[in-house]
């Protein structure tokens, strides 16, 4: 299948996904809306709109930036990037909601050219007016204070900083140091600098990047998730269809109920347990409204 053909369609018939446990939902507290269908677009835009559509969100004249994750050089079906379909339909409505500007970037792992290519999302954006995907400037990163626990200063992709909008769009997958990366991990992508300093005390970091800049909006890919060998992935046996996607105003209740889809709690998750302890958002399953899309 060649990746216009897949961009097109659905992952849906390379490998049969399982039942998932859901938790129950919860009245009050932070929502997190789930769609669930094999039209990806579609589901995408019911997760938004269970959220009070992008207008809620995005202003007219404002600069949004869409933050995918595409940092491997890896075709859509290897679920090491965000969906390119998933990322369209957010700059689509980004653009109803009347978003003067929209931006899509990645600081990449792989080879930027190849990743933005290969990952589906260049293609899936192209011809779109009022829609910049270009490749990381170096010059950008500019150093601020972030004054946390772990990193007291990093330097930060000024065009993320200076948006309106920060839209946080990860997809599910396993991290072999994290053990999942979501939308809390997914902030390394404006992270300049020696990353892998992060290393040292990654969960903690994550936290005080994510302190400082933090998401408006997250919309979790969850159409299809690798679970092992991540995160660069490669392997069409790691990875599960759940035709699934997930948006909250909550960064950590997002998290916390993707990491159910992979068996696990969301104290398994030490970057998770980490920002709900900072107060970033709320990790309890009880606490957290789920809302079917």
């Amino acid at each position: 299948m060649d990746r216009r053909t897949f961009l097109k369609g659905t992952a849906a018939t390379l490998i049969a996904g399982s039942a998932l446990v859901r938790p129950a939902a919860a009245k009050g507290g932070p929502e997190v809306a789930v769609a669930e269908g094999r039209d990806y677009a579609a589901i995408t835009r019911r997760a938004v709109n269970a959220l009070g559509g992008m207008q809620a969100f995005v202003g007219k004249g404002d600069v949004v930036v869409v933050k995918p994750n595409m940092g491997w050089d890896r075709g859509p079906e290897f679920a090491a990037n965000t969906h390119p379909l998933v990322v369209r339909a957010l700059v689509e409505e980004c653009l109803a909601a009347g978003a003067r500007r929209v931006k899509v970037f990645d600081h990449t792992c792989n080879d930027p050219r190849r990743c933005y290519r290969n990952s589906g999302i260049e293609l899936a954006l192209k011809g779109l007016k009022g829609v910049e995907v270009k490749q990381i400037e170096p010059e950008r990163f500019r150093k601020v204070a972030l004054n946390g626990q772990f990193l007291k200063e990093w330097e930060l992709y000024d065009e993320a900083l200076s948006a309106n909008v920060f839209i946080n769009v990860p997809i599910a997958k396993h991290h072999g140091l994290s053990r999942l990366t979501l939308g809390l991990k997914n902030i390394m992508g404006v992270m300049g600098g020696n990353r892998g300093y992060t290393h040292r005390n990654l969960d903690i970091a994550m936290a005080d990047v994510n302190a400082y800049l933090k998401s408006h909006l997250t919309v979790i890919d969850a159409t299809r998730i690798l679970t092992t060998h991540g995160p660069q992935g490669g392997s069409l046996a790691d990875v599960r269809i759940l035709n699934t996607v997930i948006a909250s105003r909550d960064i950590v209740a997002a998290d916390a109920y993707a990491s159910t889809l992979f068996g696990l709690k969301p104290a398994d998750i030490p970057v998770i347990a980490a920002a709900a302890k900072r107060g970033l958002g709320e990790m309890d399953l009880k606490r957290i409204q789920v809302l079917k899309a």
